[in-house]
C-alpha cells in the first residue's frame, strides 16, 4: 500500500530520510481493528520523528503521522485518536501513561492508505464535518482544546482574556478558533504582518507584533513557542494567571522570570495533546456551533514531499492535508 515513511534519521536535513511509496499492509493485534484512511494531516512531530526525536534507527521504516480520518472495518465513519496507552494500566488519563506513546512512535502512523489502531481509539465523524476537516483534529486540535478549555482556567461561559503567542501554528491557530468559539477575547502576535492579518479574519480581537504591549493583561496564555516569547507571556499576565505550555519551538530553556511568577502567584501549567474523551468533546463542539478547521493546503499522498517542504519551511498558516 502507499505510505510516507521515515526510512534513515538525519537531524540536520529530516527530509532526506522521507520516502513515499509502498509499505506492508498493517498487522493488526487483538483488540485492534483497520481503518481506511480518507485524509490525514502533518504535524511537527513528523518532522521530529525523520529528525530521530522519539524514533530510534532500529524502529525503521515507520510509517510517518498522527492524525486520520476514514472508515473503519465495520464500516463506520471514524476519527482516530493517535494516544496509544498501556492496556495493562487499566484505563484513566491516557496522556499521564509514562509508556503512552503515539502513532508512528512505536506502531505505524496515519500517512497510509490503510491503518491499524485500537479499536478504544476510533471516534465518530459527524456527517457534517469533512474528511479533511476531521483529519486536522487529532493532534493540534486536541492539544489546543485541552489547552484552553481545561487546563488554562478561562471561565466555562466565555468572558475570559487569552493571549496565543505565535499565530499561524496549527496548535495557536487552533487555540484562536476555539477560544473565540468558547467565547472568550483573544489577543495573538506573530512577527509576520500576514499572519496577523490571517488571525485577524479568523476572529482575533487583536493581532501584535511579537513582544508588544497588550491594552491589558489577560487571564491565561497559550505558549507553544518558548524561549522567543516566554518574558512577554509572564509580562502579559494579570496576577493569579496562567500560562499553559505545550511547546517550545524557539528553544526549550527560557529566562526563568520566577520573581515575577511568584510574586504575582501566576501558574505555569504542562499540558499534552488530549484524551480519547477530550477528543470526542471537541468534535462535539465543532459539530454544535459549526466552528471548522483552517486549512492550509491539500494535496493527494503522493505529493506528500511538497507539504513536508511547505511544513519544514514553516510558511504555513492553519493544516497541511494529505488524501490518500
Amino acid at each position: 500500500m502507499l505510505a510516507a515513511a521515515a526510512v534513515s534519521i538525519n537531524p540536520d536535513d529530516p527530509l532526506a530520510g522521507l520516502v513515499v511509496g509502498d509499505q506492508p499492509e498493517p498487522v493488526v493485534p487483538e483488540g485492534w481493528t483497520t481503518v481506511t484512511v480518507r485524509a490525514a494531516a502533518l504535524n511537527h512531530h513528523d518532522l521530529f520523528s525523520l529528525r530521530g526525536v522519539g524514533l530510534p534507527p532500529e524502529r525503521l521504516p515507520m510509517i510517518l503521522g498522527c492524525d486520520a480520518a476514514g472508515v473503519s472495518a465495520d464500516g463506520d465513519e471514524v476519527i482516530v485518536h493517535a494516544v496509544i496507552g498501556d492496556p495493562a494500566r487499566g484505563g484513566g488519563d491516557e496522556t499521564l501513561d509514562p509508556k503512552r506513546t503515539l502513532l508512528s512512535e512505536l506502531h505505524p502512523g496515519t500517512l497510509a492508505e490503510r491503518i491499524a489502531v485500537p479499536r478504544g481509539n476510533l471516534v465518530p465523524k459527524p456527517a457534517a464535518l469533512s474528511w479533511e476537516e476531521a483529519a486536522c483534529l487529532p493532534t493540534a486540535w486536541l492539544t489546543a482544546y485541552r489547552m484552553v478549555v481545561n487546563r488554562a482556567g478561562l471561565p466555562a461561559g466565555g468572558g475570559g482574556t487569552l493571549l496565543v503567542q505565535g499565530a499561524g501554528g496549527g496548535v495557536s491557530t487552533a487555540a484562536l478558533v476555539i477560544g473565540k468559539a468558547a467565547g472568550h477575547t483573544v489577543f495573538v502576535t506573530s512577527r509576520g504582518e500576514s499572519k496577523r492579518r490571517r488571525a485577524l479574519e479568523l476572529g482575533a480581537d487583536l493581532a501584535v507584533e511579537s513582544g508588544a504591549r497588550l491594552p491589558k493583561r489577560v487571564d491565561a496564555v497559550i505558549e507553544t513557542v518558548g524561549a522567543a516569547t516566554w518574558s512577554h507571556s509572564v509580562r502579559s499576565l494579570r496576577p493569579g494567571g496562567r500560562i499553559v505550555c505545550s511547546g517550545a519551538t524557539s528553544g526549550p530553556n527560557p529566562p526563568a522570570e520566577l520573581n515575577r511568577i511568584f510574586f504575582l502567584q501566576l501558574s505555569v501549567i504542562g499540558s499534552t495533546m488530549g484524551t480519547r474523551g477530550e477528543l470526542a468533546d471537541l468534535v462535539e463542539l465543532l459539530d454544535h456551533t459549526g466552528t471548522r478547521p483552517l486549512i492550509d493546503d491539500v494535496r493527494p499522498l503522493t505529493d506528500a514531499r511538497a507539504s513536508f517542504e511547505r511544513l519544514a519551511d514553516g510558511e504555513v498558516f492553519g493544516k497541511l492535508v494529505l488524501t490518500p
